[in-house]
Parts: C-alpha cells; sequence; structure tokens
C-alpha cells in the first residue's frame, strides 16, 4: 500500500489503467484506487484529474439514470487514452526498477548494521 502526496502524480496512469480495464463511474475508480494500493484518494482531486484527462481527449463520459439515486458520471478510455498510457508504461517500469534499486540498497545497509551490532555484542564478550 502506497501512501501521501509522493502518488499523486501517478494518479494520471492509475485512472488510464482502471479504465483501460473498464468504464467505470468517479467513487466507483476511486475504491478501484485503493484495490490498486493507492488507498485515501480525495474524491476532489480524483474528479479534477478525471475532468482533466477528459478535457485532453483521453477519456470520456456521459451521465449514466441510476436506479438506486441521482445520475452518475461514467468514464471510459479514448483511442488516445490508449496511447497516452501505452507511454506511461515504459516510464513507470524505469521508476519502478529506481525505487526496487533504492530498497535493495536500504535493505543492504541495514543487513550490514544488524551485523555489525551482532559482532560488536557477540565479539567484545
Amino acid at each position: 500500500m502506497v501512501e501521501g502526496n509522493e502518488i499523486r502524480s501517478l494518479l494520471r496512469p492509475f485512472l488510464l489503467l482502471l479504465l483501460c480495464e473498464r468504464p467505470g463511474h468517479g467513487y466507483e475508480l476511486i475504491e478501484r484506487l485503493g484495490e490498486l494500493g493507492v488507498p485515501g484518494v480525495e474524491p476532489g482531486h480524483a474528479y479534477r484529474v478525471l475532468r482533466d484527462l477528459e478535457r485532453a481527449r483521453l477519456l470520456r463520459s456521459a451521465w449514466e439514470p441510476s436506479g438506486a439515486g441521482p445520475a452518475r458520471r461514467r468514464y471510459e478510455l479514448t483511442p488516445e487514452g490508449r496511447g497516452d498510457l501505452e507511454g506511461w508504461v515504459p516510464r513507470l517500469a524505469a521508476f519502478s526498477r529506481v525505487l526496487g534499486s533504492c530498497v535493495e540498497r536500504w535493505s543492504e545497509i541495514s543487513r550490514a548494521e544488524v551485523s555489525r551490532a551482532g559482532g560488536l555484542t557477540g565479539g567484545g564478550r
């Protein structure tokens, strides 16, 4: 699970991915973001990103009647949105490699510190 503001800049490709999987409504997309590992997205922020994506013609939306309440806006990916998502994938993969490298290096530092600490307490007696 990823938390914090660092993930906000990645809502664009995450929403495009979810819409590539299947169309959806705003609150449903926010729930699906949580399932993706991005919990607690503020609805106002998600809707701003969705509006920006629609203005860029990467998705389209239409009001859909709801039997259980007011009409809801349904979002779906456009071919341009699919192309934009395809452009994000190599960038996300590179970012993933950098993050993986960072985590691995931290793990090596932590293991070395534990090893040194164990050697100091065990070897000094």
